[in-house]
C-alpha cells in the first residue's frame, strides 16, 4: 500500500538536527511541556483555561517560540513536547485529546496547536540556540470514542481495517503479561484499539513512519508512551529506523520489571525512583533509612523526575517549600538526564489528571517565583560540573551518610567531586550538624553552592554540614568556581544551554568514594550492556499516601 501522497502533507523545508546520540543526551536537562497548556499565538497570560474540564486551551507552537526565552533562561537545553499527532476530535466526557494520547491519524498533525511549517520552525528556533528537541509519540494505541466493539476502524489510518489490531479485550490483568501487551486500555467512552505491533506490516508502516517524522522535523530524541503495552521486539528496529536517542514510559515501580526494557531501548523514565522518591520527602515521616541497590543497563541514561502530566505534581502532597527543593535537587543533581514538568517551576499544587495538567501563562511567566530561581541555580551547577569534567555524567551518586532524615550522595571523580546533602523535615526543621568524613582532601575549602557559603574540612577530609530548615546543600571545591559566576565568583556563569556531550567508551560503573578518573579507571568500567547500580529509597512511610506501581 502507498502512502506517499499522506506524506506530501507532512513534506517542506527542513531544518538541521543536531544528530543527538544518547551519549549526548545524558548532558540534557529537559524541560517537558504539554503543548496545549504552555503559550498561545499572542504571549498573552489571561486566556482562560480550567484544567478540571479537560478541553483545548489554545497553546501552539507558535507560543511556544516566543516564550523560549522563559525556559532557556532556566537552564534548560532541551524541551520534551506532547504528541503532535492528529487525534479524535470529538468533545467527550473523558477530556478533549490536547494531551495527545488518543491520534486517528499519524500522517497528519494536530492542526489545534499549528501547521508543519510551524514545527519546523520551533524545531529550527531549539536548534539556533543550540537546544534538542524530543517529541513524544505512541505507537501502542490508537483513540476511538465509544466502547470497544463499536470502533469504526475505517476512521484510522493508515491503520484502516481491523486485521491492524488485536482482537478487542479489555485489559484487566496488570501482573499478565500478554493480557499487558495485547488487550485495549481506555474505557467505555475512550477505547484505545491495541495495535498489533508483532505484525510486520504494522512494523513496516512505523519504521518508515518515524524514519521521516524525525528526517522532516529534525527530531533530537523520542519519548515513547505505554512502551510496557508493546511487543518488546519491536523496539530494536524500530530505534534503528528512528535514529535518534529514545526514552520510554515504564510506569512500573518494580525495578525488575523495569531494568529489561533498557535492553531494547536506550533510556526509561525513571519510575522505580519516582515512587519512593516522592514518598520520602512528603514529609518528615519520610524514611531515608534503607537503602538499596537497584539493577540498570545505564541508569545515567535514564528519565529523572519528580512530576509529569500523569502522575500528582508534588505540591499536590504537600506545600512545604523545603520539601519540594529537595525532591528536585534530586531529579536534577543525581544520576540520569533531570525532566522537569512545566509548572513544576511555579510550584504548580494539580493532583491526578486533568488538574495537574495546568495552563502555565496563568503564572505570568514568573521568573521571580521562588523555584524558577531555585531550578535556574540547579541547572547551573550541573552544567558548570559537567564543563569541568565531561565524565561528570557517568559517575554514579554513591551515598556516603544516610539516617532517617538525612542523605548525603557524592558524585564525581577525585579532584571535581560534588557533595548533595538532603534532607526531609521540611521547613521547620531543626537546626543540626552532620559530619560527614573522607569527602574532599584534607584542609580544603569547599562552597555551599546553593545557599553560597564556605567551609573547609578537617585534616582527614571530613566536612561538618550544617543543617536546617530542611533545605538541600551542595558542595564543591572552591578552587574550580573561579570563573563561574556561582556564588559571587568572577566569570560568566556557565552556559545553560550547550553543555558537553560525555562520550565514554565504556559504560558507566559505579566507582568506590575517591575513585581516580585515570585511563586505568575507565577501562575498568563494566560496558554499558551489563549491570550498573543505582541506588532507592526503600521507605518506612507514616503517611497517608499509598502509590501503586504500574498504571
Amino acid at each position: 500500500m502507498n502512502f506517499l501522497p499522506c506524506w506530501l502533507l507532512l513534506l517542506g523545508y527542513a531544518v538541521p538536527s543536531l544528530a543527538a546520540t544518547p551519549e549526548d543526551w545524558r548532558s540534557r536537562a529537559i524541560y517537558q511541556v504539554v503543548t496545549d497548556r504552555f503559550a498561545v499565538d499572542d504571549g498573552s497570560t489571561n486566556t482562560p483555561c480550567n484544567p478540571g474540564l479537560g478541553r483545548y486551551c489554545g497553546g501552539t507552537y507558535q507560543g511556544l517560540i516566543k516564550r523560549l526565552d522563559y525556559i532557556q533562561n532556566m537552564g534548560f537545553s532541551a524541551i520534551w513536547i506532547s504528541p503532535i499527532t492528529k487525534q479524535l476530535p470529538q468533545h467527550t466526557v473523558d477530556l478533549d485529546a490536547y494531551h495527545g494520547y488518543w491520534q486517528q491519524d499519524i500522517y497528519q498533525l494536530n492542526e489545534h496547536f499549528g501547521d508543519p511549517d510551524d514545527l519546523k520552525a520551533l524545531s529550527k528556533a531549539l536548534h539556533d540556540r543550540g537546544m534538542y528537541l524530543m517529541v513524544d509519540i505512541v505507537v501502542n494505541h490508537y483513540g476511538w470514542a465509544g466502547p470497544g466493539p463499536t470502533t469504526n476502524f475505517t476512521e484510522l489510518s493508515p491503520f484502516n481495517d481491523e486485521r491492524y489490531f488485536h482482537t478487542y479485550c479489555p485489559f484487566s490483568e496488570p501482573d499478565n503479561q500478554t493480557n499487558v501487551e495485547e488487550c485495549w486500555l481506555g474505557d467505555e467512552v475512550i477505547s484505545l484499539p491495541d495495535l498489533r505491533t508483532e505484525d510486520d506490516d504494522v512494523v513496516d508502516i512505523y519504521y518508515d513512519w518515524i524514519k521521516s517524522l524525525v528526517s522532516n522535523y529534525s527530531v533530537d530524541g523520542l519519548r515513547v508512551d505505554t512502551v510496557l503495552n508493546v511487543d518488546k521486539q519491536f523496539f530494536p528496529g524500530f530505534s534503528n529506523a528512528a535514529g535518534v536517542f529514545l526514552t520510554g514510559e515504564v510506569t512500573s515501580g518494580v525495578s525488575d520489571y523495569t531494568c529489561p526494557y533498557q535492553q531494547i531501548i536506550d533510556s526509561v523514565l525513571n519510575y522505580p525512583i519516582y515512587w519512593p522518591l516522592t514518598r520520602a520527602f512528603t514529609s518528615p515521616d519520610g524514611s531515608i533509612t534503607d537503602l538499596l541497590e537497584e539493577i540498570y543497563a545505564d541508569p545515567t541514561l535514564l528519565g529523572s523526575f519528580s512530576e509529569n502530566h500523569d502522575v500528582p505534581r508534588f505540591p499536590s502532597h504537600t506545600s512545604d517549600l523545603s520539601l519540594a527543593k529537595n525532591v528536585i535537587a534530586y531529579t536534577m543533581l543525581t544520576d540520569g538526564i533531570p525532566i522537569i514538568y512545566a509548572g513544576q517551576e511555579q510550584h504548580y499544587s494539580g493532583a491526578f489528571n486533568p488538574v495537574n495538567r495546568e495552563a502555565v501563562w496563568s503564572s505570568g511567566y514568573n521568573t521571580d517565583s521562588e523555584l524558577y530561581k531555585f531550578v535556574t541555580t540547579l541547572n547551573t551547577i550541573r552544567n558548570y560540573a559537567i564543563r569541568q569534567a565531561t565524565n561528570y555524567t557517568i559517575y554514579l551518586s554513591t551515598p556516603v551518610f544516610n539516617d532517617t532524615n538525612t542523605l548525603a550522595l557524592r558524585k564525581g571523580f577525585d579532584g571535581t567531586q560534588s557533595l548533595l546533602v538532603l534532607s526531609n523535615l521540611g521547613s521547620q526543621g531543626k537546626h543540626y550538624s552532620v559530619t560527614l568524613g573522607d569527602t574532599f582532601q584534607a584542609h580544603e575549602q569547599v562552597t555551599e553552592l546553593i545557599g553560597c557559603s564556605n567551609a573547609t574540612t578537617d585534616g582527614h577530609g571530613g566536612l561538618a554540614v550544617q543543617m536546617g530548615g530542611g533545605l538541600p546543600k551542595m558542595y564543591y571545591p572552591s578552587s574550580l568556581l573561579k570563573d563561574s559566576g556561582l556564588c559571587g565568583f568572577l566569570g560568566k556563569a556557565a552556559k545553560p544551554t550547550a553543555p558537553p556531550p560525555s562520550t565514554p567508551t565504556h559504560g558507566p560503573v559505579a566507582p568506590k568514594p575517591h575513585h581516580k578518573s585515570s585511563a586505568n579507571s575507565l577501562v575498568e568500567m563494566i560496558p554499558r550492556h551489563h549491570i550498573c547500580i543505582v541506588f532507592l529509597f526503600t521507605l518506612l512511610i507514616r503517611g497517608i499516601i499509598d502509590f501503586s506501581s504500574g498504571k
